[in-house]
Order: structure tokens, then sequence, then C-alpha cells
């Protein structure tokens, strides 16, 4: 009798129950997945305008270097909990973005000019370093737990989502992609070169370190919650432009709404392809977009452009 009552909660949950796993748990993972695959489909369509580089991205310019090692030396030093809603660690992601491309910017621009070459791999090298130092804090933490925490989250994870977490990436995706789109007829001029954009009345210098400022804000928000999370902000732009075309007027609503569902796609895969397990965010998005990307390049040389 006792075994049938057993197995018979076990089919039919306490009411409730339903209710607290889609509310306290897969619908904010669901919003925070959209949220920061938005973010990313962003931040790159905005890095490659502004460099003028396909390869441009958060990793390729050390940002989510920067981001991350922030947040690492916040939760070794026991600031990850600290401030209003988590933003001990939010504003070390942040303070560590901002911190690398202006690095990276004074780098790029020392002797005078602008080279989208020179900041991408000024960006690469710094990028490099701050990677290793975060590999020693890591390795200092005392905690093994506490190693392995950082570790998981370094490969990306939205395994810690909550609504308070959803608080920054809320306000600060909606705001980027409004002012992003403002900036939309800026970023076309600014593919055809810095003479022709400043010969149509854009202040060149001024919307660089506008959006630069932007998208680093944007870049150690996302990673603050989320963990590095590898090729989305690559591949995203790359994929919207075979749909919607360059102009960013399109091009910039479009790569948020498809960053958003590939993320949110991923994150289902991560959490269903193991049953004793959840994979990394960061692992399988690596896994689709390293493949993906090559195709894409193999596309662009087999037509020529």
């Amino acid at each position: 009798m006792e075994r049938g009552l057993a197995q018979t909660e076990r089919r039919c949950p306490r009411p409730g129950t339903n209710d607290l796993i889609v509310w306290q748990l897969r619908l904010p993972r669901a919003l925070l997945a959209a949220l920061v695959g938005a973010g990313l489909g962003l931040v790159g369509t905005a890095m490659q305008a502004l460099v003028r580089n396909p390869l441009a991205d958060p990793y390729f310019l050390g940002v989510s270097n920067g981001a991350s090692l922030g947040a690492v030396a916040a939760i070794v030093l026991g600031l990850g909990t600290g401030g209003v809603l988590g933003l001990g660690l939010s504003g070390a992601a942040f303070a560590g973005a901002l911190a690398t491309f202006a690095l990276v910017w004074a780098v790029a621009r020392r002797g005078g000019g602008f080279a989208p070459l020179r900041l991408v791999l000024a960006g690469v090298a710094i990028g490099q370093f701050l990677s290793g130092f975060t590999s020693y804090l890591v390795l200092q933490a005392g905690d093994e737990q506490q190693t392995h925490s950082v570790l998981f989250w370094l490969m990306g994870s939205l395994s810690g989502a909550s609504w308070p977490l959803l608080a920054a990436p809320a306000v600060a995706v909606p705001a980027v992609l409004l002012l992003l789109q403002a900036r939309a007829r800026g970023l076309n001029a600014l593919l055809m070169g810095d003479e022709t954009a400043a010969g149509l009345g854009v202040d060149v210098v001024r919307l660089r370190r506008e959006l630069f400022a932007v998208t680093s804000l944007l870049t150690g928000v996302l990673v603050a919650v989320s963990g590095a999370i590898a090729f989305v902000a690559l591949m995203v732009p790359h994929v919207c432009r075979l749909v919607v075309g360059g102009d960013h007027r399109r091009l910039l609503p479009v790569s948020a709404l498809f960053g958003a569902l590939l993320l949110v796609v991923v994150d289902i895969v991560c959490r269903t392809a193991m049953d004793t397990q959840e994979l990394p965010v960061g692992v399988v998005t690596s896994l689709i977009g390293a493949p993906a990307l090559l195709y894409l390049l193999d596309r662009r040389l087999g037509s020529g452009s």
C-alpha cells in the first residue's frame, strides 16, 4: 500500500511543484539565456563595424578576458556577493572589461592613426596575458569546490539564473540596442572608411569612443551573469548578414533576436544532452560555432569576396 502511494506521488507531484520549477528555475534561466544571447549578438555586430574587421568580438579584442579576470578576482577575494543584486561581481567584471578596452585602444593608437588590424592584434595579445593571470588566480583559490565553480563559470554557464540576476542584463541589453539602433547610420558609414564617414558628417572618434565604452559595459554585465560564452558574438552577425544584408538598421535587431534564440536552444541542449550532469554553455557554442565559422569562411572565399 505504501509503495503504491509513493509511486502515485512520483507520478503526480504535489500541487505547486510544477509552478515552482517553471517560475523559479526554468523561466528565469530561459530569459537569462535570451538576454545574454541578444547582448552577445549586439556586441559582436557593433564591434565588427567599429574596427571594420569581421573577426572582431569580445574575445578577439580581449574584453571578455578582462571581464573574466575582474569577475574571478572578485570571486576569489570573496567580493562576488557584495553589493545589491550581486553588483560586486558585475562591477568587477565591468571594471575589468573597461580597463582592458582602454588598454587595447591605447596600444592600438600608439603612433597616431587607427589600424583595425593593430587593434585586433593588441586585443589578442593582451587577452592572452589576462587569461594566463586569470588561470593563476584560479589555481591560488584555496577551496577546491570554489575552484571547480570558477572553472565551470569560465566555460560559460546559466545554471545560476535567478530573478535578481536578470536585473542588470534586463536593463543593459534593451538600452544598448536602442543606443546602437540610433547610431546605425554611423555604423554603416564606418564600413566605408573613416574619411568617407567623416565626409558624411560622422564624428568618427567620438562615435568609436562612445560605442567602445557601451560595448564594454554590456560585455562586463554579460560575463558577470553567464561567464565567458565563446563564438556567439562572432558567429551571429555573419549568419544574420546572409539573411538581411549589412545595413545596421536591420542587422542590429535581427542579430539580437537570432542570438537570443540561439542561446535558448543551446541551453536546452546543455541541460538535456547528458543524464548525469549539465554541459557548460560555452563548450556547446564552441562545438557549434567553430564548424559554422569555417563553413562561412569557405563560402566567402568560394565566392571570391
